[in-house]
């Protein structure tokens, strides 16, 4: 594909970067000539300084020729006038990064479409809804929900105690008579190899497993792990920021109780004038005298989104010490993801991965309705509406030419989730949810054509 990128910052270096490891024509555009050296310097693609809301810039780029326009820079209005522009010019497709969340609320009235903009994404607040999900989840380390969660991809890590820990994954399926659950990826402690499970793959003391729960799973593997899910409702966010104010307001609207610490007097007043029902402390959230005085070991959760991703890490460490049962830390840097487990924090998110999840799905090939990477591991999750013409259609999954590195997590049809095992015949309209390994993308992608 020929993808034109608006914006080399922190969102768009990351995107350049994800889809020129999948070998795509990328050409990145930016004002900033540091950005654009840099990128020019570390990555394979093609860069062009000037401004991207410039018809003679897009023609030079070849926005005629061009599969998909992403506009990510900082500024939303930009962005936009780069989409209809690129639209008009002949590119295919348009994405657009947006920070006023009603856009996303109202596409469909006010018809984005219509002038030029094909989808609007908002990092922040794809971030705000993970973290309201990962609340509802509090077991886990990592939540995804495909089709409003009718299947449910959760992972989480495995203790000694665990019931299937030393068990094979047949013989984990046997303790119940309906499954509700299975297994699709699998890090071993201490390595960065990604296994996808099969039936004789050993569970092991230490291992992430990243599952797909259908209705009642969660609680089935909640039971097999000794984990608990327990209700929160007392939360603290520290950081006023984009995300930190979206996630108060949606979380205070599913009746938690907020509180928010923002160092800034202004940000903290605005919040409190805006958010009624949210209490704001003006203060310094590093500071672990303020933390207790706000009876920071009362709380369920504990939110760090500043915009320091030290800060955030050593906060969730310190809530951590003082017996809050989940934490969760933005991250800017990708390397601490690697970090996250070993010291004890239970969730890192990051805006680019986010953002870079919920735009390539676009450049899978087949229908692909939802598509995330898992965090820390070499795969990725990819939701398919079967058509007609399908290979798939109409088989058996035992019978379909499956790669090895790639496995059949579920299956959502007429609105509900089903564990599918290899006696599942797929049907037309059904949404199939395959976890695979970077080198199996393009066979099963050819499955759903």
């Amino acid at each position: 594909m020929k993808i034109i990128i608006a914006g080399a910052g922190e969102v768009g270096f990351h995107l350049a970067k994800l889809l020129s490891y999948e070998s795509q024509e990328i050409t990145l555009i930016d004002t900033n000539r540091e950005s654009l050296s840099y990128a020019d310097n570390h990555l394979d693609i093609k860069v062009l300084k000037g401004d991207a809301t410039s018809i003679s810039i897009l023609k030079e780029a070849k926005v005629k020729s061009s599969d998909l326009v992403i506009a990510v820079t900082a500024s939303e209005t930009t962005n936009i006038t780069v989409c209809v522009l690129a639209k008009q010019l002949g590119s295919k497709r348009t994405i657009a990064r947006i920070s006023n969340t009603e856009f996303i609320t109202h596409k469909d009235e006010v018809g984005f479409t219509r002038f030029g903009i094909d989808e609007l994404i908002s990092p922040e607040s794809l971030a705000a809804s993970e973290i309201k999900l990962l609340l509802n989840q509090s077991a886990f380390n990592e939540s995804y929900e495909f089709e409003d969660g009718a299947l449910t991809m959760v992972s989480l890590s495995l203790a000694r105690t665990a019931v299937f820990v030393g068990k094979t994954v047949k013989e984990a399926a046997q303790h119940f008579s309906e499954i509700h659950f299975v297994p699709i990826a699998i890090q071993r402690f201490g390595t960065q190899y990604t296994i996808i499970p099969r039936g004789d793959t050993q569970f092991k003391e230490g291992d992430t497993v990243v599952f797909i729960t259908s209705t009642g799973g969660g609680e089935e593997l909640c039971k097999m792990t000794g984990k608990t899910n327990t209700p929160i409702k007392d939360v603290m966010i520290l950081g006023g920021s984009k995300i930190g104010y979206k996630t108060a307001r949606d979380l205070t609207k599913k009746q938690f109780n907020i509180k928010l610490i923002e160092n800034n007097k202004e940000i903290a007043y605005e919040i409190a004038d805006e958010l009624s029902k949210v209490l704001v402390i003006n203060g310094d959230g590093r500071n672990v005298e303020l933390l207790e005085e706000e009876n920071i070991s009362d709380m369920d959760a504990f939110i760090s989104v500043t915009g320091n991703s030290e800060t955030n890490i050593m906060s969730c460490l310190v809530a951590k010490s003082k017996g809050v049962r989940k934490t969760i830390a933005l991250v800017e840097n990708m390397d601490y993801f690697e970090l996250s487990q070993s010291i004890g924090i239970d969730t890192l998110i990051n805006k680019k991965l986010l953002a870079a999840n919920n735009i390539f799905r676009y450049i899978r090939k087949g229908e692909v309705i939802a598509m995330t990477k898992l965090n820390n591991m070499n795969a990725e999750l990819l939701e398919f509406k079967v058509k007609s013409d399908s290979k798939i259609c109409n088989k058996q999954i035992k019978n379909v030419d499956f790669p090895r590195s790639a496995i059949v997590g579920g299956v959502i049809r007429d609105g509900e989730g089903l564990i599918a095992l290899g006696d599942f015949t797929i049907q037309k309209d059904d949404y199939i949810v395959v976890c695979c390994l970077p080198t199996s993308i393009k066979r099963v992608e050819k499955l759903f054509l």
